[in-house]
């Protein structure tokens, strides 16, 4: 199984690995992909800081995160499981996992990234400042750059498993399965379900919504079923206590859509 996850914004500040080495990442298919991105962010940001901040979106508040991004290629590195946090990162507690689901998070999870594409939880890289929606001077628009690289490597990397896409629309963008890869995937939903005036009312939370896929992640990193496909994993997660309501794909070459139903966010 494949769980493709969103970044943070939030990141560990703590490094102190030795310096960024590519050739050390997984998925090498991206390592020529990965290069451009860096030679052209960290040249960005070691001139003119005010462009930099204004092409990267960054407040006033965050000027520090150009002269870190300077840095990139001399800065120490961690895990990129240690590396992200937030709400969804805190949800889903790599840290705090025993060893058998710490072995399948390394296996089972990847992460977005405008900077690296995808990595493993278990990749080294420095704390940086990019985001999947950012477009460089020269590069151009990051999920225009990232597409052809991570369909070139992604379909291998998933086998012939179900794929569990909890990504961002902003990184959603940076790669989609496709054909029969696509009919394995499936997208979740959260829900929170309240009765108003007798009625029951659903609505999509946002913040909520994060730490309720972190919290997915973990029931099946803990579990450690593997399940053959989208209407296996919706079981799975039934099995697990959560409310999943699953749609097939409406189409072929489409994802299955779950929504997880929350009372309590």
């Amino acid at each position: 199984m494949l769980v493709l996850l969103p970044p943070s914004e939030g990141k560990a500040t703590g490094a102190d690995g030795p310096p960024l080495d590519l050739g050390a990442l997984s998925l090498p298919g991206l390592t020529a992909a990965r290069e451009a991105v860096l030679d052209e962010l960290v040249e960005l940001c070691s001139g003119d800081g005010e462009k930099a901040r204004e092409v990267l979106g960054l407040s006033e508040g965050l000027r520090g995160e150009v002269a870190r991004n300077a840095a990139l290629r001399t800065a120490p590195v961690l895990p990129a499981g240690e590396l992200y946090t937030g709400v969804l990162y805190d949800a889903l507690g790599l840290a705090t996992l025993y060893p058998a689901a710490r072995e399948r998070a390394g296996r089972w999870l990847l992460v977005f990234s405008g900077l690296w594409g995808a990595v493993r939880t278990g990749d080294p890289v420095p704390p940086y400042r990019c985001s999947g929606g950012v477009k460089l001077p020269g590069l151009g628009s990051l999920a225009r750059h990232w597409r052809g690289p991570l369909e070139s490597v992604l379909p291998e990397a998933a086998g012939d498993g179900p794929v569990l896409d909890l990504r961002s629309a902003a990184y959603g963008a940076l790669w989609k399965p496709k054909g029969a890869l696509a009919e394995r995937t499936a997208t979740v939903r959260v829900l929170q379900s309240r009765i108003v005036g007798g009625v029951e009312k659903r609505s999509v939370v946002s913040h909520f919504n994060k730490a309720t896929k972190g919290r997915i992640v973990r029931s099946l990193l803990t579990a450690g079923e593997e399940p053959g496909g989208p209407a296996e994993l919706a079981g799975a997660l039934r099995a697990l206590g959560y409310t999943v309501e699953a749609a097939p794909p409406a189409r072929g070459g489409t994802p299955w859509r779950l929504d997880v139903v929350v009372t309590e966010v």
